[in-house]
């Protein structure tokens, strides 16, 4: 069998992913001051790269922001499946991962506002929070640990609470965002089912070192 070469990015490929790379955390920017009605020359000003050079990536300004929020959905999945890796318990993954959630929003403020001007609308995307949080939730339904009927309805019920939370942490740099998120992961996990007890154990529970995003 012959193992084709992989083929080494030349000087323009490389720039022209700089200039992308540029466009999209440039487009975040606006995203998460909640500036969307901008120009494309505005853009291409803020992320200091040739208005022409725009169309060489992207077709219009809403194909920029669509992907620019699909970078973000990205660093945060690739985040936390990293470190909820180790966890057998799918209730446990799911608390897991709306704990640290919570606590991302003081490491990594701006990209949450990105998620945050897309609204309730991000928990209908393919990527990112929604398939992550189906997983789990059907999980822990088929092991007992909760009690749920519909899990489309339970992921907009979680993601609407986790938004709330992350608004709340955004508008208040000073609140414990820790104490504050998990009293939110308790009391999310008794609305699917569980007891207070058993909610507040595992909200208890130590969690992974979050990384540097």
């Amino acid at each position: 069998m012959t193992i084709e070469p992989v083929a080494t990015p030349t000087r323009v490929d490389r720039r022209r992913e700089r200039t992308r790379a540029a466009l999209i955390a440039a487009a975040q920017e606006f995203l998460a001051d909640g500036r969307t009605a901008v120009s494309i020359q505005q853009i291409t000003d803020a992320a200091d790269v040739g208005f022409g050079s725009f169309y060489n990536h992207f077709e219009s300004k809403e194909a920029l922001f669509e992907a620019a929020v699909e970078a973000v959905l990205q660093v945060y999945g690739a985040a936390l499946d990293g470190l909820v890796a180790g966890y057998d318990d799918p209730a446990e993954v799911f608390a897991v991962s709306f704990r640290l959630t919570g606590r991302l929003q003081r490491q990594i403020p701006a990209m949450v506002r990105v998620l945050l001007n897309e609204g309730v609308g991000i928990l209908l995307r393919d990527e990112g929070l929604r398939p992550r949080a189906i997983h789990d939730i059907e999980g822990a339904v088929a092991a007992g640990r909760f009690d749920i009927e519909d899990s489309d309805l339970a992921v907009m019920s979680a993601g609407g609470a986790l938004l709330g939370l992350l608004q709340l942490l955004d508008a208040n740099p000073d609140a414990d965002a820790g104490a504050l998120t998990d009293m939110m992961t308790a009391r999310v996990l008794r609305g699917f089912g569980m007891t207070k007890a058993a909610a507040e154990k595992l909200c208890s529970r130590p969690l992974p070192e979050l990384p540097e995003i």
